[in-house]
């Protein structure tokens, strides 16, 4: 699909965002050794492709979004950025598959979106893990409830409780992120004079 030159622009600016966000917030995460820190800037990036996708409503623009996060990426400060980048462009397919399925952008769609993001997070490593750095799904397994155990408090041993607690926090934080996208979505689209449906269906 060919989008207009305005269009593109807009995409361009919603994905360099989205690529900046990655860069700087991250950085700052990890400095100050914050917990879920990939879970926390996906929401944020999808979020930011979920507001995109009110601009230019259309297939595939989601997607564009990002690839050029995921080009900014690059320009990352360390040495381990491949697993971040297939993560982004990911995440980005995730979005723009949840977002087709509906007929237009909506609180919904939104929520949606943003909880499916979430828990590709959750998903990722088992990916990455295998296909990029040969870890077994075992280690990657093990290291997963080490991280839920020492984050919720849990014993080790209660893995069905660690897997649960840890779904329920990526999708309650989608869920939040949905909402939040939603509404600053109105606001600004509204202040560029433009008109947003309050349709929530």
């Amino acid at each position: 699909m060919k989008f207009s030159t305005r269009e593109l622009v807009t995409l361009a600016v919603f994905g360099a965002l989205w690529g900046l966000s990655e860069i700087s917030l991250g950085s700052v995460f990890h400095a100050i050794d914050l917990p879920k820190t990939g879970l926390l800037l996906s929401t944020i990036g999808v979020m930011i492709a979920c507001i995109g996708r009110l601009f230019v409503p259309r297939r595939g623009s989601t997607l564009f979004i990002g690839v050029i996060a995921m080009v900014l990426k690059l320009f990352s400060i360390g040495n381990v950025i491949i697993g971040p980048m297939v993560g982004i462009i990911a995440e980005a397919i995730v979005a723009e598959l949840i977002l087709d399925a509906f007929r237009k952008p909506t609180l919904l769609a939104f929520i949606v979106t943003c909880a499916g993001g979430a828990l590709w997070v959750f998903v990722h490593p088992f990916v990455t893990g295998l296909l990029l750095w040969g870890q077994s799904l075992v280690m990657v397994w093990l290291d997963m409830l080490d991280e839920g155990s020492r984050l919720f408090g849990i014993p080790t041993q209660a893995v069905y409780w660690i897997v649960l607690a840890v779904i329920i926090l990526h999708l309650v934080l989608g869920v939040i992120g949905g909402w939040v996208a939603w509404k600053l979505a109105n606001v600004l689209k509204i202040r560029l004079g433009g008109n947003v449906p309050e349709s929530v269906g």
